[in-house]
């Protein structure tokens, strides 16, 4: 088949790690497996938890290589560092190997769906050294299928391994998780998944600034198939060439200029040119819930930079000026204060029936708020003698 003619693979499906070595920051939990492997203390049931994207269902799959992998010789034992080349590795990579069964729990809740497996764990497995069960989203198994599971989860034949994965763990009972060998997958930091859209754009053969890709590696939230399903479509919008400016275009960062001018006006107590940001910004599409966000961005960014300096990537050179001028002239009471005023206007924003007449209440609430002293300021100045209150005229005596 040309080229041309084969099928389109998403980033996100290509680049899936095919070996531990390409599973990236989770290093604790591969090191752990590894000796577990090594010295042949393997569990009969491991629970991946952890958020969208971190390798959950990925590492699952290497685990099953792992334990089944037979080296290219077909001699070879469990290792933590699969061939790849042999039967078991490559029907198991291909999702076609009888003995690894794949289950979404999503869509097979019920006890009878676990009864399937209660009943063919007897058996033993056809080619591989062990049959594995893996089951993705395994919290959305039914009260009653999670309880018919437990027994042959407590002690399962001795060919047969679990593997579950699940984003919410604190829904899955107690008595499941006390069955398992748990492991935690990370959040993959900024600078990790940077690296990694380096060498997948490198492969790919596109040209990337490495300020895009800071930029793509932030709003990924710590999910490498969020990033880069985002690199995806960014490879797209740009017509082979990854540029900060666009990534900001689509990602809705362009007007972040728009943002940091509400913010000046907020602080200068500007009440009739904040009412004419948000009315501006709300009439060019922008949601007001969205500008709160920008907001409290901008405030949390300036409080880092009060801290920590503003050496970060994803910013722009306008970005990190104005936070560097403004984190000199503000203290750090001022920047919590104003992050509980924004944090409570967001939230009455989401809820509220007329949301943009909420947004312009909560930034002239936030208006107001600047214009009063710091209390730790007007406390000294109240020891000090130094603030004028204003007398309030005595009460007029009634007539005798």
């Amino acid at each position: 088949m040309s080229e041309s003619s084969t099928p389109y693979r998403v980033l996100a499906r290509k680049y899936r790690p095919q070996n531990f070595n390409e599973l990236i920051g989770q290093d604790a939990m591969v090191t752990t497996l590894a000796n577990a492997i090594r010295r042949g203390r393997l569990a009969h049931a491991f629970l991946l938890t952890g958020v969208r994207g971190v390798g959950k269902t990925s590492t699952a799959r290497l685990i099953a290589k792992a334990l089944n992998c037979i080296g290219p010789d077909g001699q070879g034992g469990p290792t933590i560092d699969p061939c790849g080349v042999c039967e078991p590795c490559v029907a198991i990579a291909e999702g076609r190997h009888i003995d690894v069964v794949e289950m979404d729990a999503a869509s097979h809740t019920s006890i009878d769906d676990v009864r399937e497996i209660i009943e063919a764990v007897r058996y033993a497995s056809v080619s591989a050294r062990y049959k594995i069960y893996i089951i993705d989203e395994v919290h959305m198994l039914s009260k009653s299928a999670f309880n018919g599971l437990l027994k042959t989860l407590e002690e399962p034949p001795a060919h047969v391994k679990f593997l579950f994965a699940t984003t919410e763990v604190n829904k899955v009972p107690i008595t499941v998780l006390s069955r398992c060998q748990r492991f935690d997958l990370r959040r993959i930091t900024a600078d990790k998944l940077a690296a990694h859209f380096t060498n997948v754009v490198a492969a790919e053969g596109v040209e990337a600034d490495p300020e895009a890709l800071a930029l793509i590696a932030r709003a990924a939230e710590g999910s490498a198939r969020d990033g880069l399903s985002i690199l995806d479509q960014a490879i797209a919008h740009g017509s082979g060439r990854v540029e900060a400016q666009q990534v900001r275009d689509m990602l809705g960062l362009s007007d972040r200029g728009a943002v940091r001018r509400l913010f000046g006006e907020m602080l200068k107590g500007d009440a009739a040119a904040v009412l004419a940001s948000i009315r501006g910004q709300y009439d060019l599409g922008v949601e007001p819930v969205a500008m709160l966000h920008g907001l409290l961005e901008t405030c949390h960014a300036i409080t880092r930079a009060k801290v920590a300096g503003t050496d970060d990537p994803a910013l722009s050179a306008e970005e990190r000026e104005a936070y560097g001028d403004w984190a000199g002239k503000l203290g750090f009471a001022t920047l919590h204060r104003l992050w509980q005023l924004l944090l409570k206007g967001h939230g009455e924003v989401q809820t509220a029936a007329m949301p943009i007449e909420a947004a312009e209440m909560a930034l002239l609430r936030v208006v107001h708020a600047s214009q009063l002293p710091d209390p730790g300021e007007l406390a000294r100045r109240l020891a000090s003698g130094d603030l004028n209150l204003p007398v309030q005229p005595a009460p007029a005596q009634p007539p005798v």
